[in-house]
């Protein structure tokens, strides 16, 4: 069971990396690990187990922040419709995007990222993502809102890129020119 002492922290190279393409089909290790990330996400969400193992909540992660630099992600979350997206993908990429950005009001965290980092993320407020689900079959997404921004969150993880790398190195509150998104 993954838990809040295998979470890489910011500084530690690895999230600095380019993290390697899965081959497919996985290992069984890989596989593995894939379920574990997702379970971790289901444990963090859930109150008692949070609790329980001191876990932080997450809606996302990726191999990286578990040390592995491979190109593997899990994501746990609900849109504003409470429709659930409840995924671990191997070799996930985006293949298209909007112009239009997007961004979160409250900013975003990181679990990999022990202290507050106030500012905003553009983001593009649309993407397409293409990857290769748990049980082998290859997928293609179409999201927006806040699940759109968590899979590139996490997919910037795959290419050693943090959150607040997009920020604006003038004004990290200069708000883009973009949809806010309430969370």
């Amino acid at each position: 069971m993954i838990t809040m002492k295998d979470i890489i922290k910011e500084g530690d190279p690895v999230l600095r990396k380019r993290a390697e393409e899965v081959t497919l089909p996985p290992k069984e290790k890989d596989l593995n690990t894939l379920k574990e990330m997702h379970e971790f996400l289901v444990n963090s969400q859930d109150p008692d187990m949070s609790v329980k193992y001191n876990l932080r909540p997450g809606i996302g992660l990726a191999a990286p922040q578990i040390g592995l630099s491979k190109r593997m992600i899990a994501v746990l979350i609900e849109d504003e419709n409470e429709k659930l997206y409840s995924y671990a993908l191997f070799n996930p990429r985006i293949v298209s995007h909007s112009v239009q950005l997007a961004y979160l009001e409250s900013g975003e965290g990181c679990l990999s990222v022990d202290r507050d980092v106030p500012g905003f993320v553009p983001r593009y407020a649309k993407i397409k993502v293409k990857a290769i689900d748990i049980d082998g079959n290859e997928i293609e997404l179409r999201l927006k809102g806040l699940p759109a921004i968590v899979f590139q969150h996490e997919i910037d993880h795959l290419n050693g890129i943090m959150f607040y790398d997009h920020f604006d190195k003038e004004d990290p509150f200069n708000r883009p020119d973009g949809i806010s998104i309430g969370r």
